[in-house]
């Protein structure tokens, strides 16, 4: 298998932890207007950058940002290091550094292995709006406002297993997959290679590749900060708590996500998983993943919708094929399994008749 593939669900609670433009002195949440009323959502550039500082927080170092363009009439932009053989966040979450016009070969960019969907609410919510006085040690007080809600956020999410660790290198005429390294950043692996890092053939490209043990640590990073996911704009007012209240992944032989619809809301109950979706789903992809399916749902959290689901999946869960528990226990598990090896499977891309 090469891809993880899931569905995560945050449960934000008279919170505002994605701030859209704001209002004279009023500041606004995002929200999507659908036929049935307003979803608000976080970013997915938001929750990212959360899972990205949760990172740091657990002790890796971060791609130092350099800002480019001062001059409020020229084009201004913030890069990365654009290295992902010293730097993580470089490999695992992607970027583009431009070179100068006249340099291109200066250009470097990277899809990012992990893919995140916009954490949009289930059910339309009605937006709170509430304002504060700032009236200490002034003769008129001050009013601002600012905007929170309750919701149930869901979000897709796919991780290319194979290509952590793996970079693609530029060809003569620049055709290929942008995930290339630079010519200069290329040579550096002369020195890499005498450590056990490789060139291969990826996807049909030339490539360096890491060492799978380097590869498997990058790997169990992601599933170790969701676990322990903080984050979020007006923390000081609407603090919450970030780490999934649900989620659902599979490991696939391709880069689908088959869990679109298994996670929806009811509207009476809320937001639940569909244990009859997600079966006719594993069904229709059969040969195409493989057991289990580890399913994180938190106690407290939709417990009759925890219940139909698990007497709908009765079956495979006393079977193994569908696993339940913690979320954080299923995340830290998961990178423990990639971590130590146990998955190794999943950094090479399945062999295709």
């Amino acid at each position: 298998m090469a891809y993880l593939a899931g569905t995560m669900v945050l449960a934000v609670r008279a919170g505002a932890p994605n701030n859209g433009r704001g209002e004279d002195t009023t500041a606004r949440v995002k929200f999507a207007q659908m036929r049935n009323g307003r979803h608000p959502y976080v970013s997915a550039q938001a929750a990212r950058r959360w899972i990205r500082e949760t990172m740091v927080e657990l002790g890796t170092v971060p791609s130092p940002v350099t800002r480019v363009g001062k001059a409020q009439n020229k084009a201004q932009k913030a890069n990365t290091a654009a290295d992902p053989i010293q730097f993580v966040d470089d490999d695992l979450f992607g970027y583009m550094k431009a070179g100068a016009k006249k340099d291109d070969s200066a250009t470097t960019l990277r899809d990012s292995p992990f893919m995140l969907g916009t954490l949009l609410s289930a059910e339309p919510v009605r937006i709170t709006s509430d304002f504060g006085v700032m009236s200490r040690g002034v003769p008129e007080p001050v009013l601002h406002g600012h905007e929170f809600y309750s919701a149930d956020l869901v979000a897709p999410f796919l991780l290319d297993v194979p290509r952590i660790g793996t970079f693609t290198m530029p060809t003569a005429d620049g055709v290929g997959r942008p995930n290339y390294l630079t010519q200069e950043q290329a040579l550096q692996f002369a020195d890499a290679l005498a450590v056990g890092a490789t060139t291969t053939q990826f996807r049909g490209q030339a490539a360096v590749r890491l060492p799978i043990e380097e590869r498997r640590r990058r790997a169990s990073l992601l599933p170790g900060a969701i676990a322990n996911l903080s984050g979020g704009a007006k923390q000081a007012l609407h603090y919450g708590d970030r780490v999934p209240a649900l989620m659902v992944m599979a490991p696939f032989a391709g880069g689908v996500n088959p869990f679109g619809h298994v996670i929806d809301s009811d509207p009476d109950t809320g937001v639940r998983i569909r244990g009859d979706v997600l079966r006719q789903e594993l069904a229709a992809w059969a040969g195409e993943w493989t057991p289990p399916v580890r399913v994180g749902w938190r106690p407290g959290f939709q417990d009759q919708a925890r219940e139909d689901f698990e007497k709908q999946c009765e079956e495979e869960i006393a079977e193994g094929t569908i696993v339940v528990d913690h979320p954080r226990t299923i995340l830290l598990q998961l990178a423990a399994d990639l971590n130590e090896g146990r998955l190794d499977g999943w950094f090479d891309d399945p062999a295709r008749p």
